[in-house]
């Protein structure tokens, strides 16, 4: 098989009609990501490795075989030993060997991850197949959103869409540069629930007399159709059309936005993707005011420009709380310093047309100033408010100046927020140190490197760090490993979408 290149983007230039190259790209996409997550969490790294042709060594210890691959932030052309030679695995080959390796590690069976690895790799060959066909969004904010092919670098089905048919889906799809109208409801003022500010659903359209107005996602309304046919039936919910405007789906597949009004919209879909499903569960929206309030007021206190985009409120229907529930969130306007552009710290990692990552000349200039915008602000927050931004990398945006450079970082989506004391102090830093520096940081840091050879980020990275006067930036300076999150064996031992399980990972800010 020819080798694929990835990096970066990894399915740009594919052309449709060229089925081979295309199939090899989805199963290069989809490989990644397992098998990072299999070296992180099972595989045991052998003493010889890396082998002279560059390859990693690796034993797994369930069943004792010996797996290589090449490559590190993407590995890939995994090779088992069989029979005494290497044996080249194809996606749906390495899924089985996971497979065999966890049952013989955990002593635990499990037949929907599986399932799932594979709906994600055909998902991707969908994508794939779409963006070949469709037209990206000019603006690089959008295109940014809409980037993430290959998705979560350490998940091992980042691209799983609930197993439903493709053309259930794609339409509104990110990775396929979806964007489509919303669906306009009215339901009975009586079943109205709401909190906070949602004038802004009201804006959308006019509902009758009696009936508040309730905009759907589509890919909801077919998901919740049977359940919610009775209150088509009696009344309780109208169909009023579509908006006269398209909305564009973000990375997080179930938030909208809409450029024209400077809205975003989080919707409920009944459907996994990653560790959860992706609901407006009752619980979290009961205590999002609370949460919204605590980090509006975290992150507006920082001293410099970092902004806070607030989930204003919600609305939903009493006889269908999660099914049909929406969230409001703020737009960019007037939070975004003037003149900038917003990029979401995710597609910087997965690469687009236009990244100023890709373009960086002075790659320790422009990771220097990368720091500056996003570490302060969530140091802050935590010290000084108890609150931990869950700053990954799909909740972070970085604003970048004319020339490319970061000027400031933009968080989002109160339900990731934790507040002390409602964690444990211990607990709130070992998340924020894993979403902050494990799951961002490391991956920025690593897409710098790999564009510029021998480019070192970490001392920066320590130096940034050291600034603040925190005993818990003191500890970690010199820890000796960091938090990793287990999404394979989280998912492989059916722990609930929201717990985090950690493993020790070498730290390399400890020099």
């Amino acid at each position: 098989m020819e080798r694929v290149d990835l990096i970066p983007p990894p399915a740009e230039a594919v052309a449709p009609a060229d089925a081979a190259v295309a199939d090899a790209v989805a199963d290069a996409c989809a490989v990644a990501p397992l098998l990072n997550c299999l070296l992180r969490e099972v595989a045991e790294p052998l003493p010889e490795s890396p082998a002279a042709d560059g390859r990693a060594l690796y034993r797994l210890p369930g069943t004792g075989r010996l797996l290589r691959v090449r490559g590190t932030r993407r590995p890939a052309e995994p090779e088992v030993r069989s029979a005494g030679a290497w044996r080249p695995l194809g996606h749906t080959e390495l899924v089985k060997l996971v497979a065999e390796e966890l049952r013989r590690h955990t002593g635990l069976s499990n037949h929907e991850l599986p399932a799932e690895m594979i709906d994600s790799r055909d998902a991707v060959a969908a994508l794939l197949a779409a963006r070949a066909r469709a037209t990206p969004p000019t603006g690089l904010y959008l295109r940014s959103e809409q980037s993430l092919v290959t998705g979560h670098p350490h998940h091992p089905a980042p691209k799983a869409r609930g197993g439903g048919p493709v053309a259930g889906w794609l339409p509104y799809a990110p990775e396929a540069y979806a964007r489509f109208p919303l669906t306009l409801l009215a339901v009975r003022e009586d079943t109205v629930v709401e909190e906070g500010d949602t004038s802004a659903l009201d804006a959308l359209g006019e509902a009758p007399p009696g009936y508040r107005l309730l905009p759907a996602h589509p890919w909801q309304l077919d998901l919740a159709g049977r359940e919610l046919a009775p209150a088509f039936t009696d009344g309780r919910l109208l169909r009023l059309g579509t908006t006269t405007f398209e909305v564009w789906p973000t990375a997080a597949v179930r938030t909208l936005y809409a450029p024209g009004r400077d809205l975003f919209l989080k919707f409920s879909l009944d459907v996994r993707i990653t560790n959860d499903v992706r609901r407006l569960w009752r619980h979290d929206l009961r205590k999002l005011r609370r949460t919204d309030a605590a980090a509006t007021k975290a992150v507006e206190a920082v001293d410099g420009p970092a902004a806070w985009l607030s989930d204003l409120g919600y609305r939903t229907a009493d006889f269908a709380f999660e099914e049909l529930a929406v969230m409001v969130r703020d737009g960019l306007g007037g939070h975004v310093v003037p003149g900038a552009t917003p990029l979401l710290a995710a597609g910087l990692v997965e690469g687009f047309e236009g990244s100023p990552l890709h373009a960086a000349a002075d790659p320790a200039a422009w990771w220097e100033a990368y720091l500056a915008a996003v570490v302060p602000p969530a140091l802050a927050a935590f010290a000084d408010h108890g609150v931990v931004l869950e700053a990954h990398l799909q909740n972070t945006l970085v604003a970048v100046d004319a020339d490319g450079m970061p000027v400031q970082a933009v968080f989002r989506d109160a339900e990731g927020v934790k507040l002390l004391p409602d964690v444990e102090r211990a607990a709130g830093w070992e998340r924020l140190v894993y979403c902050l520096v494990v799951n961002h940081l490391t991956e920025i840091a690593a897409a710098l490197a790999e564009r510029h050879p021998g480019f070192e980020p970490w001392p920066a990275a320590r130096r940034e760090l050291a600034r603040h006067d925190l005993p818990e930036v003191r500890a970690l300076l010199t820890a000796p490993t960091l938090p990793g999150k287990t999404n394979l064996l989280l998912r492989w031992t059916g722990a609930d979408g929201a717990d985090a399980r950690y493993l020790p990972l070498p730290n390399p800010l400890a020099g």
